[in-house]
């Protein structure tokens, strides 16, 4: 069985590279740098939302379902660098080969990964093969929108047409999994500056079991597994859980009960 890592990254505005962008002094605080770039979007668009080039990568988890084992976890540590983390998920990808699962993970996750990656100086030469060193690549790999080694489910599910597009946290509650527990997309800049980067990661977390949960549910839906396959798949994952005394772990699976 060809092993399948879900993945998602949270980001913060990248402070560093918006002082260049807007040639602003050095001692202007990191907050005051991003209200300042945070504005100019807003009064330019109508949303704070930065250009993804314009992000930084603070967590970035893992759903990792290889073998007889399943596990879930944040690559580093609150001390690792962002060139760390993003070399950590390129060299996991070395290592596995595996089929990558994403919710917007084509819009979003991939290419900030992308950008920063580029930023940082890592090597990701795996994940970049189009057929150059390993032929079957040509044929399916990491880049192209309808190749499966990357499965973008939302992307997916919606027939590559935004406007059909649903959020991850309403799809995983209407399949009666957890969904998000206390925090979103939007409040992870609020929380960074508050110093709450452990928070953040465990969001992260429980956002990728999201994503495998609904995984599943897909592949029952497309016959990949049968009900009995699906239901020992569910049962790993609740054994996982289970073993991890993380207290958002005990969080989740207190609401997945009720």
């Amino acid at each position: 069985m060809t092993p399948t890592l879900v993945f998602d990254i949270e980001t913060i505005p990248d402070t560093d590279g918006l002082r260049v962008l807007y040639d602003l002094p050095k001692d202007i605080s990191d907050e005051d740098v991003a209200n300042i770039a945070l504005h100019q979007r807003r009064q330019h668009n109508g949303s704070e939302f930065l250009p993804l080039h314009q992000h930084r990568i603070c967590a970035i988890s893992c759903a990792l379902r290889e073998g007889n084992n399943f596990k879930v976890w944040t690559l580093g540590d609150a001390n690792s660098s962002e060139a760390e983390i993003i070399q950590r998920f390129f060299d996991g990808i070395d290592k596995y080969t595996p089929q990558i699962i994403s919710w917007n993970g084509g819009g979003f996750d991939l290419p900030v990964l992308h950008y920063r990656g580029m930023m940082k100086g890592v090597n990701a030469s795996r994940y970049w093969d189009l057929g150059e060193d390993d032929k079957d690549f040509k044929w399916n790999n990491y880049i192209s929108r309808y190749h499966t080694r990357h499965l973008d489910l939302m992307d997916l599910l919606a027939m590559f047409n935004a406007r059909a597009n649903a959020p991850l946290d309403d799809l995983a509650k209407l399949c009666g999994f957890p969904g998000k527990l206390g925090m979103d997309g939007s409040k992870v800049w609020d929380a960074y500056k508050a110093g709450k980067l452990e928070e953040i990661r465990n969001y992260c977390e429980t956002d990728v079991a999201n994503t495998h949960l609904v995984y599943l549910r897909f592949q029952l839906m497309r016959g990949q597994l049968s009900q009995a396959a699906y239901e020992q798949e569910i049962a790993l994952v609740k054994e996982t859980l289970t073993n991890y005394p993380a207290p958002h772990w005990q969080e989740y699976l207190a609401v997945w009960k009720s």
